[in-house]
């Protein structure tokens, strides 16, 4: 009893460090925006600060990667909450403060260093966990998307006139507070030794998997949806408050967007099962292209809801199909590397996505920006058409059946990937 105890404390301290954390990443994006236009000099630098945090997430994901295998979970898991959202949420409520649009999006950029560290939160969910506990521990993470669907928006909306001197910079500080209430959580977590790859394990060279026709297709769907997402929800924000809704109805349009990512994820890894993975992607670009078509037949209330919901599942069928077929690619001893080459890519295009995002809504408005998403995502589509799952055996160490290699409970298999059962 005593072990089973003891990982499903560690699983809740996971999942309640997860919803910390993520109602610091959607308050950034559904806050930094307005925000950023209120200090910027040019409002086509309006969402800079949101694409500096994708930025700080793009240059720490590797090295905190090395960091932790080299110190632990733990205390990777508290330099990050540490780092990044301690100190990133204080300067950025600083910069409010000072009315400083540069320390502002340095403040950003250290809250995507607690972003970098925070992706592995599911990961150490693995570690953690039981074979036959994990894949619910995983799911239980994931769960911590629902909740900070609420959360998130909520404080953005709710604390922005927390400290009457400084308008905007309360939900700042709240991330800042709740990163110290992660640290103490964190600090009570017991990892064990999560199976790396050991030195004898043999590994292809990283050009040899890159050219697989899985390895291009799990890429270009994961990279394209996410960044497409983050470009129309970056722009979201700022569509809306240009239009006369007020802060608490983004908020609730924004909820609704983060529930469409992660609520979908309990049933999108039995679609993957049924329908396979060209069809999940398929239907995740249908879904892009029906955000596109509803933005552009209004600008009220209900079509900004609809298009954003559509927005968030599609991100959803995109990014597990894409995760789930990242798994067919690579072994064991691959793993490391092919994950940390697919993330890189995939937060890359998301930082030049957000980076965008503010210059093409000031040039281009709302609806052409959504049409402007519409080839990259016919891109998305005919790979999914043009890609056949291959029948030939798969890597050493990799998932052999269709359950293992696409998660339970539609969990991404990036993270759903720990020590073997014996």
């Amino acid at each position: 009893m005593e072990p089973a105890r003891r990982e499903r404390r560690n699983v809740a301290i996971l999942v309640t460090s997860q919803v910390l954390f993520m109602v610091a990443s959607i308050t950034v994006m559904t806050l930094s925006g307005v925000v950023g236009q209120q200090l910027s000099p040019d409002p086509g630098l309006a969402t800079l600060p949101i694409a500096m945090m994708m930025l700080g997430t793009v240059v720490s994901t590797l090295p905190a990667s090395l960091y932790m295998k080299r110190v632990g979970r733990r205390r990777g898991f508290i330099t990050g909450a540490s780092l990044g959202g301690v100190a990133g949420g204080l300067l950025s409520f600083g910069a409010v403060a000072l009315g400083s649009f540069w320390l502002f999006c340095a403040g950003n950029l250290l809250l995507g260093l607690y972003q970098g560290f925070a992706m592995y939160y599911r990961f150490a969910a693995a570690d953690v966990a039981s074979p036959a506990f994990r894949s619910r521990a995983i799911s239980f993470v994931m769960a911590g998307g629902v909740a900070a669907a609420f959360l998130g928006p909520w404080n953005a909306s709710a604390a922005t006139g927390l400290i009457a001197g400084v308008p905007s910079g309360g939900p700042y500080l709240v991330i800042a507070l709740l990163a110290l209430l992660a640290i103490a959580l964190l600090s009570r977590l017991r990892v064990p030794a999560s199976g790396e790859p050991r030195p004898g394990d043999s590994a292809r060279p990283m050009a040899t998997i890159a050219a697989r026709p899985g390895f291009v297709v799990a890429v270009l769907a994961g990279a394209m949806g996410y960044a497409i997402m983050v470009l129309v929800m970056t722009a979201t924000p700022l569509a809306m408050r240009a239009r006369g809704f007020d802060m608490g109805q983004v908020a609730f349009i924004m909820q609704w967007h983060v529930l469409g990512m992660f609520a979908p994820s309990f049933v999108t890894g039995s679609l993957i099962v049924r329908f396979g993975v060209p069809r999940i992607l398929l239907t995740g670009a249908l879904l892009f292209t029906g955000t596109a078509l509803v933005a552009n037949l209004g600008t009220d209330l209900a079509h900004f809801w609809v298009a954003l919901v559509l927005l968030g599942i599609g991100w959803n069928f995109l990014f597990v199909g894409g995760s789930a077929l990242l798994s067919t690619v690579h072994s064991e001893a691959e793993r490391g590397k092919v994950q940390g080459i697919n993330d890189l890519i995939i937060f890359s295009l998301v930082a030049l996505g957000s980076l965008m995002s503010g210059a093409l809504l000031h040039r281009l408005g709302w609806e052409a920006l959504n049409l402007a998403m519409l080839p990259a995502v016919l891109l998305v589509a005919l790979a999914a058409v043009w890609f056949r799952p291959s029948a030939s055996p798969q890597p050493a160490g990799s998932p052999s059946t269709p359950s293992e290699r696409q998660g339970n409970g539609g969990q991404s298999t990036r993270t759903a990937r720990g020590p073997k059962a014996p």
